[in-house]
């Protein structure tokens, strides 16, 4: 096998639209190495995914191909007639898909979907190619792999959902693996995992690998070369090394200067204005110009080709002519250090004990055999003006938490008190009034916006339902001031939410929420799905809103590097307890519980640190969680008597407390 396993020259994929020809890959050259992990980075609509899609020829129906050549060991694949092609994806070159629930077949056993990659592509015998499936869910690390030979999809998490299409991927032993964003949709210790397997798997086999993906921590412990995609087009390409060191095109720079650290929760974090352009038609000069701050009149009318610098560094920028620029400096504070301590405002929402079980029913009669504990016994405070992050996996309560505190859910035990006043002994009509002062933000604007609605509208219905905004033309002048107040022009109240990119929807949603003008709300994962740069901007309006509003948040999340830069306070959430609790500085500075401890170890770090836990295993089922305490069976320092008793809380300070046998309270003041 040659060093480049797959050469890419001068690819250009064009999709046919009503609006004409979108120049979705417009002219790109990349080289795959064996045993190279090459990183393709980019905001959405950049051309990553439709990159690998042209590789394998797996394109939309109005896709094709229009200039260039895919050379994998010297033969073109763009030239293979059709029957070719299905021998060689899958076989040579194999993809793995950004979100495995669907990506898997859900009426096919997984042992059944990683066969017909044998039967396929190899010719095994049954015995034979069934013990080639089993041993390939063996090595990605799916446990009993004989058991989920049999099992569906729909029976396994994300995670294992994940492993299994990895399995597929690596059945026929293929020369290139392309990863399409592998574990955008994962728990931080899931992809922890999924990263690690891969890495392993790479080394092993030889392969090449092509990651794509939009997060540059991931970037810095996986790849060894880096090319970063805008427009349609590689503005950049480096090692590893040389990109972090010092990245050399304006739009990689903004891209470093948009990641949340702790050393900027003091400022704002900078931002990209504007999106990425329409790839509609012809472009003049640099794409990025109109989103430069670097960018001079030459910009305008003259399209940058790719600049050699020194160590084979490219990019493709003017300002590079006169060479490479240096190495970004220190971070600059753009106001005030904001405060962590606790007790300043006064409480504003105080949840005690608050239960959530839902019953299990079996059976021809729906007789209650059992209950789910999705949230059982959180206790919580937020304040007013502050903002407390809820922390924790997927399936561990969080979302269930803030939609038993507004009350979308009905509680099975415990208190919510909103201004000392509990929400669960008021009437309907108490409630309905009760809740202008409590709004929720959804994770997927674009699921939670009525897309038959104008945004004039959208804004105007809770002002109505809730008599805010008095008159007609008074709530139309509100609303306007309500879109100036996130960041977008009047005129859009006529448009409608698919107008609209990710990042505006999620505005649109914000802006809905204050139109009532409550003082809390619940934000439930709403910059997961949003592009780093464009997660900057919302990350800023909302402080910029708590500052001028004195709003509360209840800010749901697995971005510990979110929860480090926007938060006051955490609650870290294990299978529907809370196990710590504390400022930021304490709970992410100098994590005690040891799920704490694997939640920041599994964070890839932008300056590619190694982690120093490794939480194994998914979280159990809330329909049958472990005795003692839920965490024993994944916790590396687990005691006997750990699996014998539920720890209560332990005071570490004034500001936090941790449930762990190792911080009983003759022991507390000892760590």
């Amino acid at each position: 096998m040659s060093e480049n396993t797959l050469a890419v020259e001068g690819l250009a994929m064009r999709i046919d639209t009503a609006a004409g020809e979108l120049r979705a890959v417009d002219g790109i050259d990349l080289e795959l190495r064996k045993g190279e992990c090459f990183a393709l980075v980019g905001e959405s609509g950049c051309g990553k995914s439709m990159t690998a899609l042209s590789l394998l020829r797996l394109l939309p129906e109005a896709g094709r191909i229009a200039a260039g050549r895919v050379l994998l060991e010297g033969h073109d694949l763009l030239a293979l007639p059709e029957a070719a092609m299905r021998a060689v994806r899958g076989r040579r070159v194999a993809m793995i898909f950004q979100e495995p629930a669907t990506a898997l077949n859900p009426v096919l056993t997984v042992g059944r979907q990683i066969l017909e990659v044998i039967d396929r592509h190899l010719g095994l015998g049954a015995e034979e190619a069934k013990a080639r499936a089993l041993a390939l869910l063996d090595s990605v690390g799916i446990p009993d792999a004989a058991r989920r030979f049999e099992e569906y999809p729909f029976q396994l998490s994300g995670g294992l959902k994940q492993r299994v299409i990895i399995a597929a991927a690596l059945a026929a032993d293929p020369e290139v693996l392309v990863a399409d964003e592998p574990t955008t949709a994962l728990d931080v210790t899931i992809q922890a995992q999924i990263l690690e397997l891969l890495a392993r798997l790479q080394a092993e086999r030889g392969m090449a690998l092509l990651l794509i993906t939009h997060d540059l921590a991931i970037v810095a412990q996986m790849a060894h070369r880096v090319a970063v995609m805008y427009a349609g087009q590689i503005v950049e390409l480096a090692t590893r090394e040389q990109f972090f060191r010092a990245p050399q095109h304006p739009y990689s720079r903004k891209l470093f200067d948009a990641v949340p650290t702790p050393e900027k929760r003091p400022g704002e974090l900078a931002v990209i204005p504007g999106q990425v352009p329409s790839l509609l038609g012809e472009f003049r000069g640099c794409r990025f110009a109109a989103r430069c701050d670097q960018a001079f009149e030459r910009c305008k009318w003259v399209a940058p080709g790719l600049v050699a610098l020194p160590g084979g560094h490219l990019s493709r920028c003017l300002l590079r002519e006169k060479g490479p620029a240096a190495p970004p400096g220190e971070v600059t504070v753009l106001a005030g250090k904001r405060s962590s301590s606790a007790g300043e405002g006064e409480v504003l929402l105080e949840v005690a004990a608050l239960k959530v079980h839902f019953p299990i029913r079996r059976g021809l009669f729906k007789r209650t055999v059992g209950h789910l504990k999705a949230v059982d016994g959180v206790s919580l405070q937020i304040r007013e003006g502050r903002t407390l992050a809820l922390v924790g996996e997927s399936g561990c309560g969080k979302t269930t938490v803030g939609k038993a505190i507004l009350r979308l859910l009905a509680p099975t035990g415990g208190t919510v008190r909103y201004g000392g006043e509990d929400l669960a002994a008021l009437s309907g009509e108490e409630l309905r009034l009760r809740r202008r002062a409590m709004q929720i933000v959804f994770q997927d604007p674009y699921a939670s916006l009525n897309p038959r609605m104008r945004v004039g509208d959208i804004l105007a219905e809770g002002m109505r339902a809730l008599g805010v905004g008095g008159e007609e033309s008074g709530r139309a002048a509100k609303i306007g001031a309500l879109l100036e107040q996130v960041g977008l022009p009047r005129e859009v109240v006529a448009r409608y939410p698919h107008e609209f990119s990710g990042g505006q929807r999620q505005r649109i949603a914000i802006a809905r929420a204050l139109a009532v003008e409550p003082r809390l709300i619940i934000c439930d994962e709403p910059t997961s799905a949003l592009d780093v740069s464009v997660q900057a901007q919302i990350l800023n309006l909302l402080r910029e809103l708590q500052a001028r509003l004195g709003l509360a948040y209840l800010f749901i999340t697995h971005n510990l590097s979110v929860v480090e830069y926007l938060a006051h306070e955490v609650a870290v959430m294990y299978l529907g307890r809370i196990v710590e609790q504390g400022t930021v500085e304490e709970v992410l500075g100098s994590p005690r519980h040891p799920y704490t401890e694997a939640l920041l170890s599994a964070v890839p770090q932008i300056d590619g640190r190694q982690r120093r836990v490794r939480l194994a295993g998914d979280l159990p089922s809330p329909a049958n969680p472990p005795a003692g305490c839920h965490f024993h069976p994944r916790c590396p320092k687990a005691l006997p008597e750990c699996a014998r008793h539920w720890p209560q809380s332990t005071r570490l300070s004034p500001t936090r407390t941790v449930n762990c046998l190792l911080y009983r309270s003759s022991t507390a003041s000892n760590h």
